[in-house]
């Protein structure tokens, strides 16, 4: 009962599917149709009422006299201004008006105004007038109107629609067609012309269409509802033959399919319901159900032999992953490395090719001053790699915290790794021992790339130089080291020959120049944001190519020791003066822009007097105040300390600055100020000591 009402409910959605289809399909050009042939008859009927408009405006303006036309609209000009704003509302105006035009109306122009009359009623014309055009305005001569809406002689409204913008509207406007309170009107606009042929006016005429508009929609309405017709119709025909044709026999496949599936999942596990249909359409279908036959079979046979062979690789995969998360555990992977240490900072990654690879990368604390980096290839991939890097990294490392220089530590590691090296595996190794305080290093390079280096607001380059042979090759090798020498804001790019090595789908190479560009897009990207930069740039250029070599970088910079001053001396304000040229002396060394310098000053001087005024009052003490500058950031840390009552000043709330300096609360108003112009300021209470720090960023 479930299946049956499966398969209905599979039917209809096919059914709906083709229906949904067809339908589209036929609104789509039925759409086409009714807009053609609805645009075809409006065009038609549009172009016929213009021309009709256009011969009843030439008809009327040929029965006009054009001299007594100029005659009127000067003598009309002459009875005074027109005022409409008056002529609308005031009665008195209006009557007077009124009377001094109708006595300009003589037996020719009541002749003519007959004459527009006759053609008006006889042509169905909602409105004919005639105008004269003056500057932005027109002023009525004739209109041919018995209601209360009539323009009286010498009336006068403004240009606008297509007679302003027509170039030249005395001499006509072509037919158009408007929609507003009057209704749908083909309007119309002819020259009268004297016997030199110049236009003196314009008869217009408007046509109602609000009747052809009707005709419009009427026809519209029609030609939707005989294609929605065609379309029920054409549906049912065309779905008929589908359901016979294609629907019933795929519903047939279907449920076979379906019946494989769980003849597999039971335990007879024979799956042979497709074999047994006998669907003979003689088309493309019949072909599919031959195809989706021999699929049975060999899906039944290669089942038979992926279940053997499911087992073993979930083993070895299991193996792998337990394999791929120690070799993971063994690189540091947590950073920032070492958060406490200002000096420096420094981001590694590793990818391998395959689930475990041959690259590594080490970084680790020698003592307190120094730091040994580390990047290294094992030749080949997969297991046998992955174990031979743990092992040479151990003893790099083991040798290094022994305190041996880069190249003794080579030597050392080579002679252990090529005693029963029986795979005759070897290892390519960049070592440097750095002093952190006075950025001098030592650095070996057995057989690796050339590392990368950027000074201070220059440019990553490339440092070419000879290279020792890859360690674990042959016994006694002696390996070459060199000093270097960072300052800060110097930085360090090394990285496996996989970066360099990546390869796109048309065997191209990323290579040493694509990735100095890559390092040089935001050469002061932070060592994080470099390595995704490159690892970015890598990826769009491989594509889809597949990844033949583990990509291992790292990224190293030197910031430099903080150099940090202290002056101790009595809390009194005759040292002020001592206070600040000691400051200034330090912000001049780093180069601290004047604008900081003065914020700077500020502050030192609020603080320190607060210490004099307040700290021991009323005897005197000392005060300790410690500056340190950070040379490549530039930042300024001022600390001051002294052995006072405890007092925190950022305890106050801050003063109300929006209020008069009658209104606020006297005091506070200095501490506010060092608190918005320093980036940073914090108080503690610490061992019997008020301490006090301001931090400034480079602005």
């Amino acid at each position: 009962m479930n299946q049956s009402k499966k398969r209905k409910n599979r039917v209809v959605s096919l059914r709906f599917k083709t229906v949904a289809v067809i339908i589209i399909a036929a609104l789509i050009l039925s759409a086409i149709a009714v807009t053609i042939s609805y645009n075809v008859y409006s065009d038609t009927m549009d172009d016929h009422y213009k021309t009709l408009t256009s011969n009843l405006a030439k008809t009327a303006a040929s029965q006009l006299d054009p001299e007594a036309l100029v005659r009127y609209y000067n003598e009309v000009k002459q009875i005074g201004e027109y005022d409409e704003e008056k002529y609308q509302n005031d009665e008195n105006y209006r009557a007077g008006y009124d009377a001094k035009a109708n006595a300009l109306k003589d037996d020719d122009y009541l002749r003519m105004l007959n004459i527009l009359f006759d053609i008006k009623d006889s042509n169905g014309i909602t409105y004919l007038y005639v105008q004269k055009l003056d500057g932005d305005e027109c002023t009525y001569i004739m209109d041919a109107d018995t209601s209360s809406e009539q323009c009286q002689l010498g009336t006068t409204h403004g240009v606008s629609g297509p007679t302003k913008e027509t170039e030249h509207p005395e001499e006509g406007i072509p037919a158009f067609i408007t929609n507003d309170t009057y209704g749908w009107l083909c309007t119309s606009m002819e020259p009268v012309r004297d016997s030199n042929g110049t236009p003196v006016a314009l008869v217009g005429v408007d046509v109602s269409m609000d009747d052809i508009m009707q005709d419009r929609a009427d026809y519209l309405r029609s030609v939707i509802i005989f294609m929605g017709i065609a379309v029920i119709a054409l549906t049912a025909l065309i779905l008929f033959g589908i359901v016979k044709a294609l629907i019933r026999p795929i519903n047939q496949l279907s449920d076979a399919a379906r019946s494989f599936i769980q003849d597999r999942d039971s335990e007879q596990k024979s799956g042979s319901a497709i074999s047994k249909l006998n669907i003979r359409t003689g088309d493309e279908v019949e072909t599919l159900c031959d195809s989706v036959k021999q699929m049975e079979r060999d899906i039944n046979s290669y089942i038979t032999n992926l279940t053997a062979v499911t087992a073993e690789k979930e083993r070895i995969g299991a193996e792998l992953n337990v394999a791929t998360q120690i070799q993971a555990d063994m690189l540091p992977r947590i950073f920032p490395a070492f958060p406490d240490r200002k000096e420096f900072d420094l981001y590694a990654s590793m990818d391998p090719a395959k689930e475990v690879g041959g690259d590594f990368y080490d970084f680790f604390l020698v003592d307190d001053d120094h730091i040994a980096l580390v990047m290294a290839d094992v030749s080949g991939k997969g297991v046998p790699a992955a174990l031979f890097m743990v092992i040479a990294k151990t003893l790099i490392k083991n040798r290094a915290q022994l305190g041996e220089s880069p190249a003794e530590i080579l030597k050392n590691v080579n002679e252990q790794l090529c005693e029963g090296n029986e795979a005759e595996l070897f290892v390519t190794v960049w070592l440097a021992v750095i002093e952190i305080s006075t950025g001098r290093g030592l650095a070996a390079n057995a057989g690796h790339e050339h590392p990368v280096i950027r000074r201070a607001d220059g440019k990553y380059e490339l440092v070419i130089y000879r290279h020792s042979p890859a360690v674990a090759t042959m016994e006694g090798i002696m390996f070459r080291e060199h000093p270097f020498e960072m300052h800060p804001g110097d930085r360090l790019f090394v990285y496996t020959d996989g970066v360099p090595e990546a390869t796109n789908a048309d065997n191209e190479l990323f290579g040493a120049e694509r990735m100095l560009e890559a390092l040089n897009r935001d050469p002061d990207a932070s060592p994080e944001e470099l390595l995704h930069t490159v690892r970015k740039e890598i990826d769009a250029f491989v594509g889809d190519a597949p990844q033949f070599d583990d990509i291992t970088m790292m990224s190293f910079c030197y910031n430099g020791a903080p150099r940090v001053k202290e002056l101790k001396l009595e809390a009194a304000d005759e040292n002020l003066g001592r206070v600040l040229e000691f400051v200034d002396g330090e912000l001049e060394a780093l180069e601290c822009p004047r604008k900081t310098q003065m914020k700077i000053d500020v502050a030192v001087e609020e603080i320190f007097v607060n210490i004099a005024h307040y700290a021991y009052k009323p005897e005197t003490g000392l005060a300790l105040i410690s500056i340190e500058t950070q040379p490549d950031t530039k930042r300024v840390t001022i600390t001051f300390r002294d052995w006072g009552v405890p007092y925190d000043p950022l305890a106050k709330p801050d003063p109300d600055v929006t209020l008069s300096a009658e209104e606020r609360q006297i005091g506070g108003l200095g501490i506010y100020m060092v608190k918005k112009s320093m980036d940073d300021m914090k108080y503690e209470y610490v061992d019997g000591q008020n301490v006090l720090t301001i931090v400034k960023d480079p602005e």
